[in-house]
């Protein structure tokens, strides 16, 4: 990242902390957002923590709240295009800054939401997106970001990723094409998703492969396969991972989990804060919750001020315990 952009985000990050401290008694006050380096990122061994990470900071400086926002299913009819766009400026309004989304989402529908979102503060938001792997030709990639930027109404991304491996062979070419568009000005860094541990080393084998800035995989309390091997692999290197489903995927199962529940009732929350403040404890892993509902965006963001204790953490360990 060009010095420029790296000052631009560490202004936002300023811009941030300060919103967050002037709630005073909203959900957000409660913690308001500690010093960096009090972040205390996943050991490979031990995958508890008794402090939430409210940050997640990229390796080239970027600072962006643990906390963001999804929109799979946005876009799609499910509620009123309305009500979720609210919902999107409910999450911005309580420090849920970085979006996610993709091309294939509704079919570019959730593009032109979260752009009608966005509209007249694009500098507030972390802006994620996403490319399949059959646009992942050198002009194919160009062009489905100049499509994706339409949409959005930007004329960039903070983020692009490679939305899954598909039947790419050989990672060159892509990552000369994400290249390109960062010295374009067309997006700040790039990154991919649903990448396993030996596709990541086969990206770092190939030139500036090793510029990829995250890898987002589906994570939560429910599905810790990654801590056998991926998170581990990608902490060693700086890599911050994005979290989807991270309150159980489809249906939102864990929303129903009675260790969660529990849990929850001692703190005077929801099982999603419960869930959400658990996926994000260690200040390396960024949690994209998707929700159309104005209500369930305030209850998501109560985890960027939840303390989950020593003793919440054993409890979840003995309930959904991590890979061996």
């Amino acid at each position: 990242m060009r010095s420029k952009d790296l000052n631009n985000r560490l202004l936002n990050r300023r811009e941030f902390n300060g919103f967050c401290t002037t709630l005073g008694s909203s959900l957000l006050a409660v913690g308001a957002i500690p010093a960096l380096s009090g972040a205390s990122p996943l050991d490979a061994t031990n995958l508890t923590s008794t402090n939430a990470g409210q940050t997640v900071k990229f390796r080239d400086g970027t600072v962006v709240p643990a906390l963001g926002q999804g929109s799979w299913h946005l876009g799609e009819g499910r509620h009123p295009g309305a009500s979720e766009e609210e919902a999107l400026r409910t999450g911005l309004s309580l420090g849920m800054t970085l979006i996610d989304t993709a091309l294939l989402y509704a079919g570019g529908r959730s593009e032109e939401l979260i752009g009608r979102v966005i509209a007249g503060q694009r500098d507030r938001v972390f802006l994620v997106s996403k490319v399949p792997p059959d646009r992942a030709t050198e002009a194919g990639i160009a062009r489905a970001c100049e499509a994706s930027l339409a949409r959005l109404g930007t004329d960039h991304l903070d983020l692009y990723l490679l939305h899954w491996r598909g039947g790419i062979t050989n990672f060159s070419g892509t990552v000369m094409s994400f290249e390109e568009l960062r010295s374009a000005g067309k997006i700040r860094a790039w990154g991919v998703s649903n990448f396993n541990v030996s596709d990541m080393e086969e990206l770092f084998l190939v030139p500036h492969g090793d510029r990829c800035a995250t890898n987002q995989v589906p994570y939560n309390v429910g599905n810790r396969g990654i801590e056998r091997d991926l998170l581990p692999w990608c902490q060693q290197r700086n890599i911050p991972v994005m979290a989807y489903s991270p309150l159980g995927g489809p249906g939102a199962s864990l929303l129903r989990d009675p260790t969660l529940t529990r849990i929850a009732a001692a703190h005077g929350c929801s099982a999603a804060a419960v869930a959400l403040a658990w996926a994000i404890r260690s200040g390396n892993v960024i949690a994209i919750p998707e929700s159309g509902s104005v209500a369930h965006v305030k209850e998501n963001a109560v985890a960027l001020s939840l303390k989950l204790t020593p003793e919440d953490f054993q409890t979840l360990d003995a309930a959904h315990p991590p890979p061996h």
